[in-house]
């Protein structure tokens, strides 16, 4: 759990005092990483990690591009020379392909590519099943409240709607490789 600790220790220093909401956001998120532990095996410990740190990209100290999923991913890079998986799977967490496409930034994206598609559906489902205050929400809940908070004018809204089929498949993924891991855990 080094690199967990790690990872905790920064996304606290960066998202604790000047972003309290995003903080208990990424704390859930990083709660439900450690509950998909089980089917993740030895990946279990980079998801916890990119959990807690998937949002650091809205710290002042990492706006770079302004989509903060690439821009957490190069601070981490860049900044704190984190692995090259961790800063992957926080640039593709959740809508990420869809928000850089909107914005023209399939290149900065690219930079990090290709992500563990396996990672990426675990990240998603941390994300999505965590409220803005870091209470458990369930995922349509949390998909809608997405699009109301942002409106239809905005980049999010829109990369949201196009990848919502993709992001409920996401879903059915790991909850599918979920029930398979605590059947075989049980037989």
């Amino acid at each position: 759990m080094q690199l967990a600790k790690w990872a905790h220790d920064l996304a606290e220093s960066l998202l604790a005092e000047s972003l309290p909401k995003r903080w208990a956001h990424s704390q859930c998120v990083y709660s439900q990483a450690l509950m998909l532990a089980p089917a993740l095996g030895e990946d279990a410990e980079l998801l916890a990690a990119a959990a807690i740190t998937h949002d650091v990209g809205y710290a002042r100290a990492a706006v770079d591009t302004g989509q903060h999923m690439i821009d957490g991913a190069r601070y981490l890079r860049d900044v704190v020379g984190a692995d090259p998986r961790l800063c992957s799977v926080v640039a593709f967490h959740t809508s990420s392909p869809w928000e850089a496409s909107e914005l023209g930034l399939d290149g900065a994206l690219a930079e990090f590519g290709p992500a563990d598609p396996d990672l990426v559906d675990a990240i998603t489902y941390c994300d999505l099943t965590s409220s803005p205050v870091g209470a458990l929400v369930d995922p349509a809940d949390r998909l809608t409240e997405v699009l109301d908070r942002y409106g239809p004018d905005h980049v999010v809204f829109r990369a949201v709607s196009a990848a919502r089929p993709e992001l409920l498949a996401r879903l059915a993924r790991v909850r599918e490789r979920t029930l398979e891991t605590e059947q075989s855990r049980l037989s």
